[in-house]
């Protein structure tokens, strides 16, 4: 897959970035996707110089879906690997109270992305192969009190993921679902999180490489946090509406 090019949606973030520079270390031209995307520059001289590979920018709004075919085919080439790596996790307090913000957060992490990431499968599936990559998060494998906004949008995400690798099976394009956990970013910026379960945006991109080069389905960056969710998602729901999670 070396010389293939690697599309990054949502490439302005931590998680992206270590991504580009995982791919493109790899020999990957790199394609990198964002709002405002000239704020990239820097990162695309740097990418480019550093590994030798050719990196493009291209404007994406997430949100403006009735772009998205044009922004597609306006890509100097369809890419192999497409990675979505938007999302916004928004405030609770603020999400709970303001529709407008909510429904910001929910057309942010799964309507946005699904929509692309199936715009991407039909023109892959057309060509005959491709594999598709979708950043979710462990949030959205059971409603919780803290975050359940953001939760929902994510287990949307999941499961149309899912849905789209049950339907893509038989043919040659993958699908690979990733549930990070905490990582330190900015969205996690401030947050008092347990050091043991935080990963770090390079964990990110390492996983990520491997388990493209590996074809695998779902993978969780920190293994312990798939012990962690089974418990939580084993918990009877009169247990569970208990906790302060």
């Amino acid at each position: 897959m070396s010389g293939s090019a690697v599309l990054i949606l949502g490439a302005g973030s931590d998680m992206a970035r270590a991504l580009a520079h995982k791919y493109a270390s790899a020999g990957h031209d790199i394609q990198l996707a964002a709002r405002q995307v000239q704020r990239l520059a820097p990162d695309q001289a740097d990418i480019a110089l550093r590994h030798g590979v050719t990196v493009s920018l291209h404007e994406f709004d997430v949100l403006d879906l009735g772009a998205h075919p044009g922004f597609v085919q306006g890509l100097p080439s369809l890419p192999d690997i497409a990675i979505c790596a938007v999302g916004l996790m928004g405030q609770q307090s603020e999400s709970q109270t303001d529709m407008q913000k909510a429904a910001l957060v929910m057309r942010s992490n799964f309507e946005g992305p699904a929509c692309i990431l199936g715009l991407l499968a039909n023109a892959f599936e057309q060509r005959g192969h491709g594999v598709l990559v979708g950043i979710a998060s462990v949030a959205g494998l059971r409603g919780r009190g803290s975050n359940y906004v953001y939760g929902a949008s994510k287990a949307g995400f999941v499961a149309f993921l899912s849905g789209l690798r049950n339907r893509l099976a038989r043919g040659p394009v993958h699908v690979l679902t990733v549930l990070p956990g905490f990582v330190n970013t900015k969205m996690t910026e401030g947050m008092a999180l347990p050091q043991r379960l935080v990963a770090q945006p390079s964990d990110v991109a390492k996983a990520v490489f491997a388990a493209t080069q590996k074809r695998r389905e779902v993978i969780y960056v920190k293994p312990v946090w798939r012990l962690i969710m089974a418990i939580i998602c084993a918990l009877p729901e009169r247990v569970f509406k208990k906790t302060n999670l």
